[in-house]
């Protein structure tokens, strides 16, 4: 129901009609709609009818009924308030809605009539009054040990996309959802096992009398527990197998890939919550803070630290008493990990950065954590990381190594290091050949070297190699803004506004030349700059890895060429390096 307060003659609800916001998902007493402040599509703004405030979970906008008017106006409340009351009194109700938005024109689409609930075709919809934290721990906990992982879902959580090992998988609690035929029976074992369902997020009166739990094909996936610090589960994500997407989505966009398992919209249910997360030692002394639960717990079993889990980049109320109890506990540091989004993304940034006002308030420290660009989320890097580790672990055993003139003529050795190759490789190769051969060399180069020595095959190698001088630019971020195309393509680049990179975003992050091979062409050697900077850098490099938005100069005799980063690819621009910021400038950091 509709709270009117006794001074106002109308309520939120009306201001959503008035400012014509587009309504995405409906609830018992509030609504979801598109954010016209950060103009985010997803439905990310709730609408609370009861309490007559608004919030969107993206941007982090809030507040009360007038200030949701008077903002998006840029007019005072007072104002708001009497254009609100003209408005209602003339009855211009319609400013621009189709009448398909408003009310029943056969497309089975509802009127927002106060005191009613969106989409249910009753007087409201009485919500249960939440259960406690143990009552919820216990119906969960119970609901889980009923439930089975599908083989599908185990092979994906042990993917190279999410890392995890069998013990890991059953230790966090996943399972698959039931389908929905089994929802009232698995209810009804839960409340004979002495269980409460009313009040539990997810579970609700059914029409019929009988207290059922919301699964469905339609949200089919991984369940994903939400366990609190005191190691009690709070709620329950779930990751879909099939995204939800709005029939206005663009194409490329992927779609909500996780739900709640909430039940707000149905007789004596209730919200999620969405709770905060955690995974590791409560007494840390560095705690880590993301998005996303599944992320939390596979960046845990990667890294052994603590994480805290948000359900949104801006959703971060409940960290407040967190770190308070966090605080208590001896935690000094708070490192906000964040997908590195949060440099192109203005409300991620904002979110981030409340992380870190909330952790100093409560007297700890806070770092922003920034790693590899090519990887989006903090998962993703370390997964990358020990890929990487095991690939080198294998090449060390298999005793892979590239061979003496390969490495020469990429600069990768010098001479000296003829004379450390083992003797026996070039013994049990077989002679002079296969001495040869080990080392990469030709019989005509092997016999320079043995008639006249390694300053003679020194004078042969080096006229098979030049220099290549090139320079680095990065995007500056150093003051903590965000730009909309970092660590983006050429299209999102276009999209932000720029026909070409700008170069007095840009900051040198390596000035230098590299050796390669004399017949190399342009693209080979783009390429091998990017494999010795791409993930391992060289050491007295002041730079990111080499990411999209960054753009490399080629110095040559046919003078200076630029290219941007593009994921895998290198394409031509037009740059001003006299605009970007100095290289010194970043080593005095």
């Amino acid at each position: 129901m509709d709270s009117y307060p006794q001074e106002f003659p109308f309520g939120i609800r009306d201001v959503v009609e008035l400012l014509h916001l587009k309504v995405r998902r409906r609830q018992a007493d509030s609504i979801y709609t598109d954010c016209p402040f950060c103009g985010d599509r997803r439905g990310k703004m709730n609408v609370n009818f009861g309490k007559n405030v608004w919030r969107c979970n993206y941007c982090g906008e809030s507040g009360g009924m007038l200030s949701l008017y008077a903002k998006l106006n840029n007019i005072s409340n007072s104002d708001a308030f009497r254009e609100i009351s003209d408005a209602l009194q003339a009855g211009d109700m319609d400013w621009g809605y189709d009448k398909e938005e408003r009310g029943h024109t056969g497309t089975g689409v509802e009127t927002l009539v106060p005191g009613a609930c969106p989409g249910s075709g009753k007087e409201g919809v009485p919500q249960a009054e939440r259960a406690g934290a143990r009552e919820i721990h216990q119906t969960y906990s119970l609901l889980l040990g009923m439930l089975n992982l599908t083989p599908a879902h185990r092979a994906h959580l042990r993917s190279e996309k999410r890392g995890l090992t069998d013990e890991q998988i059953d230790r966090f609690g996943f399972k698959s959802t039931p389908p929905y035929f089994l929802c009232r029976s698995l209810t009804e074992r839960l409340m004979k096992q002495g269980c409460t369902v009313e009040g539990v997020p997810g579970f609700y009166l059914h029409e019929k009398g009988y207290w059922t739990v919301r699964f469905s094909s339609r949200a089919a996936g991984i369940l994903i527990p939400a366990v609190g610090i005191d190691g009690l589960v709070k709620g329950m994500q779930i990751l879909l197998d099939t995204p939800f997407k709005d029939k206005d989505d663009p194409p490329e966009k992927a779609g909500t890939k996780y739900i709640w398992l909430s039940s707000s919209s149905k007789d004596m249910g209730i919200t999620s919550g969405s709770p905060v997360h955690f995974a590791g030692n409560p007494f840390a002394r560095t705690i880590y803070v993301t998005e996303g639960i599944l992320k939390a717990d596979i960046a845990h079993c990667l890294t052994d630290r603590s994480f805290l889990a948000v359900a949104g980049a801006n959703n971060v109320q409940q960290l407040d008493p967190m770190f308070a109890l966090l605080a208590q506990n001896g935690t000094e540091l708070v490192i906000e990990a964040h997908d590195m989004d949060k440099y192109s993304n203005e409300m991620i940034a904002k979110g981030s950065s409340k992380i870190c006002r909330i952790a100093e308030q409560h007297g700890m420290d806070c770092r922003r954590l920034t790693w590899n660009p090519n990887y989006k989320g903090i998962d993703d890097w370390q997964l990358a990381l020990r890929k990487e580790n095991k690939k080198k672990e294998q090449e060390r055993k298999e005793g892979v190594k590239q061979k003496f003139k390969e490495r020469y003529l990429c600069g990768q050795c010098d001479m000296d290091a003829l004379e450390k190759e083992p003797n026996n490789r070039c013994m049990e190769a077989g002679g002079d050949i296969g001495a040869a051969q080990s080392l990469g060399l030709t019989a005509e180069e092997y016999a320079v070297y043995s008639r006249d020595g390694k300053a003679a095959l020194e004078k042969v190698l080096d006229a098979q190699r030049r220099s290549w001088c090139f320079c680095i630019y990065q995007l500056d971020m150093e003051d903590g803004r965000t730009i909309p195309f970092a660590f983006k393509g050429l299209k999102e680049m276009h999209k932000a506004g720029y026909e070409q990179p700008p170069a007095a975003c840009y900051r040198m992050a390596w000035d230098s030349a590299l050796i390669c091979p004399v017949g190399w062409k342009e693209t080979e050697v783009l390429g091998h700059i990017s494999e010795c900077f791409g993930s391992s850098v060289p050491e007295g490099y002041s730079g990111r890895p080499l990411a999209s938005s960054d753009v490399v100069e080629l110095k040559g005799e046919f003078g200076r060429r630029y290219f941007y980063v593009d994921g895998g690819k290198f394409e031509p621009v037009r740059f001003s390096p006299f605009l970007a910021k100095k290289m010194d400038a970043v080593a005095d950091t």
